[in-house]
């Protein structure tokens, strides 16, 4: 027994061992404020401590052999500690305004609500304005699924529709830089703060099926009145928030999906975790398990209806784009 929990303990530090090579070598790559080269040489520098420290410990054994490495990782974690997010960088066009909200009453007034005009993803003409919303006038709450690889991932739009025909879109991004495009691993290792975009249909959903060539899918959620107003109150909040206090985005514990089902979960307690909250391209059979989802019909109806790609493209800059990519769906 007193074998068995040694080889055990053994294994453990081995596994935590290489777990911290990789994420240092990762850091290094993402963070290290240099040229390629230098990034490499620094890479090679850490995997050659790291090596150092594995004959150390076959030498001098695992206490004395480690306190280099353990030096070495202590001075990596302190760096890493010192990289804090901002709002003020050299932003990319499409998330270069934050927005914030102001509530009168029933009234939310956002500023920088995003309204660009999309001919492609290079040529646009960038437009934010300031718009108000009444929320004794909040009818819907639709949730949008944009697929871009595969069925496993999507990004999550959460978009709030009002009685007088208007639509207003929430959408949680990485905030990236003029130089930077996405990237699920750099996502892990600071290279992005977040984003709140807050954007009229027209803008962000087209965007992404008639410009990107993404894959779309709207889906009504079954949300109580008062639910629904404090979700949109929670989106606000939120903007206004990441205004006062900008925070990295992480690609699994703070990313589209996640940010919000922790508002979500705020509002209806007991909300169950679940694998699908990470894989979001599977969204919509978790909200039909929960009854989140329209349960008259089944999901595969609630699927062929609900994917707008084709509406998209035909509705294109049509002002009443809202209304038809919903045509031919179950109310």
């Amino acid at each position: 027994m007193g074998k068995f929990f040694h080889l055990a303990i053994r294994f453990l530090l081995g596994f935590v061992f290489l777990l911290s090579v990789v994420w240092g070598a990762f850091a290094l790559y993402y963070q290290f404020p240099a040229t390629q080269s230098l990034k490499l040489l620094a890479i090679a520098g850490w995997l050659g401590i790291a090596g150092a420290s594995l004959i150390a410990v076959r030498r001098h054994g695992t206490k004395r052999g480690s306190l280099v490495y353990i030096a070495a990782l202590a001075c990596l974690l302190g760096w890493w500690q010192s990289f804090t997010p901002s709002n003020e960088r050299e932003w990319a066009d499409d998330v270069a305004e934050t927005t914030t909200a102001i509530r009168d009453g029933s009234v939310v007034t956002f500023s920088h609500v995003r309204n660009f005009d999309w001919r492609s993803e290079t040529d646009y003409k960038p437009r934010w304005e300031q718009r108000r919303y009444d929320l004794d006038q909040l009818r819907s709450v639709d949730m949008l699924l944009s697929y871009w690889t595969g069925p496993a991932i999507a990004h999550t739009l959460v978009s709030f529709g009002f009685s007088d025909g208007r639509y207003l879109v929430f959408s949680v991004e990485i905030r990236k830089e003029r130089h930077e495009a996405f990237s699920e691993i750099g996502g892990f290792f600071k290279q992005f703060e977040t984003s709140l975009i807050v954007a009229d249909e027209r803008d962000i959903v087209r965007v992404r099926t008639n410009i990107r060539g993404e894959d779309v899918y709207l889906y009504r959620i079954s949300m109580p009145q008062e639910a629904m107003r404090e979700l949109f109150l929670a989106y606000a909040g939120e903007a206004n928030q990441l205004v006062a206090k900008p925070r990295f985005y992480h690609t699994v514990t703070a990313n589209c999906t996640t940010v919000v089902y922790e508002m979500v979960r705020k509002i209806i307690p007991g909300l169950p975790m679940d694998y699908r909250l990470l894989l979001s391209g599977y969204l919509p059979e978790y909200l039909y398990s929960i009854g989140g989802l329209d349960t008259r019909f089944p999901l595969d109806t609630l699927r062929r209806n609900g994917r707008i790609t084709d509406r998209a493209k035909a509705a294109d800059q049509d002002p009443d784009f809202s209304r038809l990519i919903r045509d031919n769906m179950h109310e």
